[in-house]
């Protein structure tokens, strides 16, 4: 009998092997507990071990702009529902859900802000919205944030976290793709940057359109980036990964991103970027 591969492939983002639920406050990589005043404190960072919980599209904007300088835009939007999808419960259903259990209207945030005084569009993701899956509105969202950014001639910082395109809407989700690798390369066309931050987890066509487009790619600590998770990688390919496979500092590692930046660093980062890209218009 041929020898079979164990594909178990596990890292500290991943729950744990016996499948038991670990509390959302608790870290995976120290087992320190939390209540959710001290993690708002600390931009959801795990002050003994570094680790980054996964953070609100809400909060990200908060701790990025400048304080009252946020104008969300396309708040409106909704998904619909164009093939009345029914797995276990209907489609309709599930959205309805997303929206009360998170406050958002769909699985990104966008508008215009200020950062340090420099002006900014936001496109900010929330994996909390049905895993931060991309469908029609996502990638709606998207293109009209770069509109705003080029009409307004003011940098994009979009922030991913996604588990990929939206499978409840199948084609008219994977159409969202090349619909935002051309928004994106509009923007370019205008000659206004775009800097991605890649949040835990990027993956699956968010990966494979915007998210890797930006001038400057940014991550955060561990942040799973890769098309396919690593379960399914060694299963296909049947042959033992590294124990970083598909995380930031692997993608740094090969030239992926350009830097790893920790979240309480970030916004500082990002407003050095925007002087740097400033035009003094």
């Amino acid at each position: 009998m041929a020898s079979r591969i164990d594909v178990s492939v596990e890292h500290k983002h991943l729950p744990p092997p016996e499948g038991g639920k670990r509390n959302p406050n608790t870290c995976p990589s120290c087992a320190s507990h939390y209540r959710d005043d001290e993690l708002d404190a600390s931009l959801w960072v795990c002050r003994h071990c570094g680790h980054h919980f996964p953070m609100r599209a809400r909060a990200r904007i908060a701790q990025l702009a400048d304080e009252g300088s946020f104008v969300e835009q396309a708040a409106d939007l909704r998904s619909e529902d164009p093939l009345d999808f029914f797995d276990l419960r209907p489609y309709t259903e599930r959205l309805a859900e997303a929206e009360l259990a998170t406050g958002l209207g769909e699985a990104m945030v966008i508008g215009e802000a200020t950062l340090d005084g420099h002006g900014c569009e936001l496109a900010v993701m929330d994996f909390a919205f049905m895993g931060g899956s991309m469908g029609s509105v996502v990638g709606e969202k998207f293109s009209r944030a770069c509109d705003s950014a080029a009409e307004r001639r003011v940098p994009l910082i979009a922030v991913a976290a996604s588990g990929g395109a939206r499978m409840q809407e199948g084609i008219l989700a994977l159409m969202q793709m090349p619909k935002t690798v051309c928004a994106a390369e509009d923007l370019r066309d205008a000659r206004v940057p775009l800097v991605t931050v890649l949040g835990h987890p990027t993956t699956g066509g968010l990966l494979a359109s915007f998210a890797s487009l930006g001038d400057v790619l940014l991550a955060e600590p561990g942040a799973l980036m890769s098309f396919a998770g690593p379960r399914v990688v060694q299963q296909t390919t049947r042959e033992k990964l590294p124990d970083d496979f598909g995380l930031a500092e692997s993608n740094l590692r090969y030239g992926h991103v350009d830097a790893i930046v920790p979240r309480p660093e970030l916004r500082s980062t990002l407003a050095r970027l925007l002087r740097l890209f400033d035009r003094g218009e």
